[in-house]
């Protein structure tokens, strides 16, 4: 069976598949092999359950572009998903599938809402949003989801995380009752699993099972780098590879740009992509990196979406990946049908506490290297010289430089001639000053942790009864817990780098719903708020957190905690603190999440 017909097996009409011919997809990925059939039979409501990178938006774009056709500009679908790049590459991802005129855009927060109520006046047949600018948008009374067919939660837990799960709540309630709902998500916290039991009927739950297995073709390192450096290893590592052929994965579109202009810079055939980059922009992008007219391609996770490439040589983990999935989706593009394959992680200092949990998380050996030596890179490059010229005289490619040669030995020696020409041709590739130095540091693998809890002065905690929580859920003696700090949002404490995985491990189990709680703080000083870059550590509701016996919130936020004795925080610093008065009860309960 061909690879088309395995598309085609699963009951996509001829059109459908030559707009994946188009696009080169192979086979069907499992979550696509499970779910186009079913959304095809156009029955039942479906939770498709995979990990992240599993082809899901292809699952459920393909069946549905198959039965939406422009009606006079109502909405037929709505995809929910949690973040404005995701949003776009959806509708990118849509776009480069869809069948006839039928109209799909992106509404999101932070652009412009005067030209999204334009479009949507024109009409738009599927709308691929953000919780918080769609539920603006039912305010406003200018979306109507009245002839909906398809409602599709994509990432749901990753919304959940993010504290939109209320607003995906109200969304789901303005929908019509006769819509298909078609939920995709990772895991199936329990916030989720109550909103399907609301609102679906005649459920077939699809599963994916998970895997915590890299790819055996991919050999795994990393290296510890300083975070200043970090360009000039990845130089090395590209010089050090005479076919080096890579993602190289960043976290921010701001720092795929940096990189890809210091590496235009250098010489090197490169192109980024990221969120901000066009559609048309995006595929000639892909067409160049594939015809391997550029080798290097820098990306962000979400951008990388939907790249499909087999003869990756490597992977390079320029930022780490936010956690063991995004690690495990990232170098699962090398080590691809049969070809071997190296996934490069740069470990700075500050990276290492979250790289040691990651590590453990994946399960699989990741095995610690040395950049190469200057001296290495050049001896390597001169080898490689030689190597080719023994290649030209073996296959008398010189052919028509006889002539010259002739003439430059009439007028020199051998040996300087030879000498002339080689650094005219290599000296740049043979250049010490092109490789600053990288320095040595050692990370720190022992000292503290500064931890992250997601609950604060509005929840009704003070920075004894932070403490407390800790030590009655860990055992962890209160000499060991120091620097509290405590804001109305959130708190840090601070506890030896030892027991930080088991205290988060702990303080998690708490949240009744699948929230995380805690964290391995990457803010040093705990001052800039909370992590950056985890969706996950929104503002928590009350109800979100329970003890063994179901009171968590009434035992750590009980009064009696704040005694005259001060705080916990203030003997950790020798100085005292005002007790605040508890407002928490004045203030009217806020709503969870934001709008994007």
């Amino acid at each position: 069976m061909t690879e088309l017909e395995d598309f085609r097996s699963l009951g996509l009409t001829e059109e459908t598949l030559e707009a994946i011919r188009t696009k080169g997809f192979e086979t069907p990925s499992p979550i696509q092999r499970l779910t186009i059939p079913v959304l095809l039979a156009d029955q039942n409501d479906i939770i498709g359950q995979a990990q992240t990178g599993t082809g899901k938006t292809a699952a459920y774009s393909l069946p549905i572009l198959e039965h939406v056709e422009p009606q006079g500009g109502f909405v037929q679908a709505l995809v929910l998903v949690p973040t404005r790049e995701l949003a776009l590459q959806v509708t990118d991802e849509m776009l480069s599938f869809r069948r006839g005129k039928t109209a799909i855009s992106a509404i999101y927060g932070g652009a412009s809402i005067g030209e999204q109520l334009r479009r949507l006046k024109k009409g738009i047949d599927i709308v691929v949003g953000t919780p918080g600018r769609i539920l603006d948008h039912l305010r406003r009374q200018t979306l109507d989801l009245s002839n909906l067919r398809y409602l599709i939660l994509d990432e749901a837990d990753e919304m959940l995380n993010m504290g939109f799960i209320d607003d995906v709540d109200q969304i789901l309630s303005c929908a019509n009752d006769n819509r298909r709902l078609l939920l995709f998500s990772a895991t199936m916290p329990r916030r989720i699993s109550e909103l399907a039991v609301k609102y679906m009927r005649d459920v077939q739950h699809l599963k994916v099972e998970a895997t915590n297995l890299t790819a055996d073709l991919t050999d795994q390192i990393y290296f510890e780098v300083r975070e200043s450096d970090k360009f000039d290893a990845l130089t090395r590592i590209i010089d050090v590879e005479p076919e080096f052929y890579a993602i190289v994965f960043c976290r921010t579109k701001v720092m795929v740009d940096e990189v890809v202009t210091k590496l235009l810079e250098r010489g090197y055939a490169a192109d980024g992509l990221h969120g901000d980059v066009s559609q048309a922009q995006r595929e000639k992008i892909l067409r160049k990196f594939k015809k391997k007219l550029t080798n290097i391609m820098v990306a962000t996770d979400v951008a990388a979406r939907g790249i499909d490439v087999n003869n990756l040589t490597h992977v390079i983990n320029y930022s780490l990946p936010q956690d063991s999935e995004s690690y495990v989706h990232r170098i699962g593009r090398t080590g691809r049908a049969g070809n071997k394959g190296t996934a490069i992680t740069f470990i700075s200092n500050a990276e290492y506490r979250q790289f040691v949990s990651m590590r453990k998380a994946v399960g699989s050996e990741i095995r610690k290297e040395v950049i190469p030596s200057v001296e290495d890179i050049i001896a390597l490059k001169k080898r490689n010289i030689i190597d080719e010229l023994s290649e030209a005289v073996e296959t008398g490619v010189f052919d028509g430089y006889e002539e010259m040669t002739d003439q430059i030995l009439f007028m020199y020696e051998p040996r300087t001639a030879i000498s002339a020409l080689l650094k005219m041709a290599f000296k740049n590739d043979l250049d010490t000053s092109r490789y600053p130095e990288i320095r040595t540091f050692s990370v720190d693998r022992k000292g503290t942790a500064r931890l992250f809890i997601a609950v604060g002065r509005k929840d009704g905690f003070t920075p004894r009864s932070i403490v407390e929580l800790i030590q009655s859920h860990t055992g962890l003696p209160n000499a060991r817990i120091n620097d509290v700090k405590i804001t109305d949002d959130f708190s840090f404490v601070t506890i030896p780098f030892s027991e930080a995985e088991n205290v988060t491990r702990a303080l998690n189990k708490l949240s009744d719903d699948g929230s995380p709680i805690a964290e391995i703080s990457q803010d040093k000083g705990g001052r800039g708020g909370a992590p950056k870059g985890k969706g996950g550590f929104r503002k928590r509701r009350k109800d979100s957190f329970n003890d063994d016996n179901g009171n968590f919130y009434d035992k750590f936020a009980n009064k009696s905690h704040r005694k005259k004795g001060g705080y916990a925080s203030d003997r950790n610093r020798g100085g005292k603190e005002k007790p605040r008065k508890d407002k928490s009860k004045e203030r009217p309960e806020r709503k969870s999440g934001r709008h994007v």
